[in-house]
């Protein structure tokens, strides 16, 4: 997408890769909406650092950095020794998945990454493949929103208003977004709609970053206060919900994503109000059983008692909210179950969540 930046209207990708200094270059999202500046990862494990403290955030994004990352680490490595090499990637691997255990989209692209470096027999023809797989999973994440966007156009119609929960836009993927997609579609063939972006406490993603992305393309919005959609829902001034994910089971077409989104599903259940998600095939988990079994990251109380932002003189600072005595519990997703999902927005079509089992190999890219 472009973004202007110092005056100037500039293409940029949000996850990115520089082979001459082996670095992972990442928009450095904690700093946004108030500053936009793309930042050098020198390692893997700065990498995965990156990750856990959410300079890079997002299914996608997360899933692109750690496969740069992986590429990142092997091309580190000193020496010809493929037993030593092996073992210091299956390191490299692990560091960056316990990143963010949530998403499924790292693995998945590490996976990738070290299945195309197995036709190597060199070290160096690793090296070499783990660079080229890396960088064609990025290139993937980009068509398969792409896809996704033209799958779900058809579902904005003018004048609608919609619901968005956390950001699952063009900073949470490469580029262009899962649940943005069709957004940027639409707006692209002139059609009108409006947006409600949920703040999406404790971390605010849709005030800082959603809104930050619709303002950048010109689409109408307004944030409004998690608790605010079921009222807005009961006044009927919302016609459609779309979300992301950052795994969708696809035994049980349950979805986890951002805290809330369990909250948003029943509330537009309850008022008749479509519920979409949107996800490219890397976000589909196709072994495990049940939502129970996903790992919820529990992530820092200072998130729920505090908030980030800009003093009066552009600091980025973090300000205390809560009673200075009290402790917080942070989950940081929730699981939603198939009977409160319309749909799952995929590059291949539409389908009910149930549905996903019997197309797995249409959806297995």
């Amino acid at each position: 997408m472009k973004v202007r930046h110092k005056g100037r209207l500039e293409p940029y990708k949000t996850v990115s890769f520089d082979p001459t200094r082996n670095a992972v270059l990442l928009i450095d999202q904690r700093l946004l909406p108030h500053r936009f500046e793309v930042v050098a990862i020198l390692n893997y494990r700065a990498t995965a650092r990156a990750i856990k403290d959410m300079v890079v955030r997002g299914a996608g994004a997360i899933g692109a950095t750690a496969g740069f990352g992986l590429a990142q680490g092997a091309r580190a490595f000193r020496g010809a020794n493929l037993e030593r090499f092996d073992a210091h990637c299956a390191m490299v691997f692990r560091t960056l998945k316990e990143a963010r255990p949530t998403a499924i989209d790292p693995v998945n692209a590490m996976n990738g990454v070290l299945a195309a470096m197995a036709a190597g027999d060199t070290v160096e023809a690793k090296k070499a493949l783990a660079l080229s797989a890396a960088e064609e999973f990025a290139w993937n994440d980009v068509k398969h929103c792409r896809e996704i966007g033209e799958r779900g156009v058809p579902l904005i119609k003018p004048g609608m208003r919609i619901l968005t929960h956390c950001n699952a836009g063009w900073l949470a993927f490469v580029d262009i977004g899962s649940a943005t997609a069709p957004l940027y579609a639409a707006h692209s063939r002139g059609i009108k709609f409006h947006v409600f972006c949920d703040e999406t406490r404790p971390r605010c993603q849709g005030a800082s970053l959603t809104a930050w992305e619709l303002a950048q393309e010109g689409i109408s919005h307004q944030v409004i206060a998690d608790n605010a959609a079921g009222f807005l829902m009961w006044r009927g001034e919302i016609d459609l919900v779309i979300v992301g994910s950052d795994r969708v089971l696809g035994r049980t077409g349950e979805v986890a994503n951002k805290i809330g989104t369990y909250t948003k599903a029943l509330l537009a259940k309850r008022h008749g109000i479509p519920f979409y998600v949107a996800i490219p095939f890397s976000t589909i988990d196709w072994e495990m059983h049940g939502g129970r079994d996903i790992p919820i990251e529990e992530r820092s109380e200072e998130e729920v008692c505090g908030a980030w932002g800009v003093d009066s003189n552009g600091q980025h600072t973090y300000v205390r909210i809560a009673n200075p005595t009290s402790g917080a519990r942070n989950p940081g997703f929730d699981v939603t179950p198939p009977d409160l999902i319309t749909g799952i927005i995929t590059p291949r079509g539409i389908f009910k969540p149930r549905e996903l089992w019997k197309n797995r190999t249409k959806l297995k890219c």
